[in-house]
């Protein structure tokens, strides 16, 4: 028996199911979260259903112990997979004052952990992408060999920040990943009303650096273009940048009715490319997942999620007077 894809990429077989738990981590995670917002106990849900295999499959390509990532307010599954648990992204939900995001200061979805490299991220778009450059050039300057790595929607595509960052990175030739997860839709603005190219790795040109385009329902895929561009990143090649086409299968947010700008048989055709659903039957297909082990795998995750959020309803909020740190200089 020849090689299949995964061994033909470095992928063990251990390697790929782990890859796989994590996608379905996050799914599930994300959608306990969906109960606990319509239960009326945490206020707000930023999803990232639909968009795992494009975040687990990049952050698995990259280094966990080295590297620094830029995450935007979907990344569930790049966060999972960078070190962040279950219960960080619980008490995150929750507002408590453990949050290790930001202490229960910000709203869900604004990742950030010193410990494991993940820069913080702030509520206007795209504003990650210069820190990104920023990041790959101070390391430069110190002598470190570490990539970054950025990831956006594509509506943030088209925002200054990303021009600016691109270019400077181009010109700079930075260690810089610039992975776009275009999910179709800006809030409720469709892609053909966002370019005018037909893809935005049309515009690495420009830039001076490579551009991919790349299925987003193949965490395959996005692994083996990611590893590429941290070899060339490393190599002082210079930056890339990545586009993984991929759906937004919720509503923008838990504040959001999309049945306003997207029709439900569009929604319903783009599950079936559902890549929790897809990349499992890959894996039964090699004879790497089993039913059995599926069913302990959701078991196993279903414990480590109902402990967590028991945990992160229970902890205490912070008090009052924290929400006044960092605001005005202490005397």
């Amino acid at each position: 028996m020849g090689e299949n894809r995964h061994q033909a990429l470095g992928l063990t077989d251990q390697m790929v199911l782990d890859i796989y738990e994590k996608m379905l981590l996050a799914r599930m995670v994300d959608e306990r979260l969906w109960l606990l917002n319509r239960a009326g106990k945490i206020p707000f849900v930023v999803s990232c259903q639909g968009q795992e295999a494009a975040q687990v499959g990049a952050a698995f390509a990259l280094d966990r112990e080295n590297d620094y990532i830029l995450p935007y307010y979907r990344d569930m599954g790049v966060v999972l997979t960078f070190g962040m648990t279950v219960q960080d992204i619980m008490l995150s939900a929750f507002a408590k004052a453990e949050d290790p995001n930001s202490g229960g200061r910000q709203m869900p979805g604004h990742f950030g952990q010193k410990k494991n490299r993940i820069v913080t991220g702030s509520s206007p778009v795209t504003t990650q992408v210069p820190h990104a450059v920023g990041i790959a050039l101070g390391g430069r300057l110190e002598n470190k060999k570490f990539m970054t790595f950025a990831t956006f929607g594509e509506g943030s595509s088209n925002q200054g920040d990303f021009h600016e960052g691109a270019n400077f990175a181009g010109v700079h030739k930075l260690p810089v990943i610039f992975m776009c997860e275009n999910n179709k839709y800006a809030i409720s603005v469709p892609l053909e009303k966002q370019l005018a190219c037909k893809n935005v790795s049309d515009r690495a040109i420009g830039y001076g650096m490579p551009g991919f385009t790349v299925d987003g329902n193949d965490p395959l895929a996005v692994y083996e273009v990611v590893k590429e561009a941290c070899e060339r990143g490393l190599n002082g090649e210079g930056p890339t940048l990545i586009e993984t086409i991929c759906y937004r299968l919720t509503p923008h947010s838990s504040d959001d009715d999309d049945r306003a700008y997207r029709a439900r048989e569009e929604v319903e055709e783009a599950k079936r490319l559902d890549p929790i659903i897809t990349f499992a039957d890959y894996l039964r297909n090699e004879g790497v997942l089993t039913e059995e082990r599926l069913d302990e795998m959701k078991k196993r995750l279903t414990k480590e999620i109902d402990e967590a959020t028991d945990y992160a309803e229970q902890a205490p909020f912070a008090d009052p007077e924290h929400a006044l740190q960092h605001v005005y200089e202490d005397r």
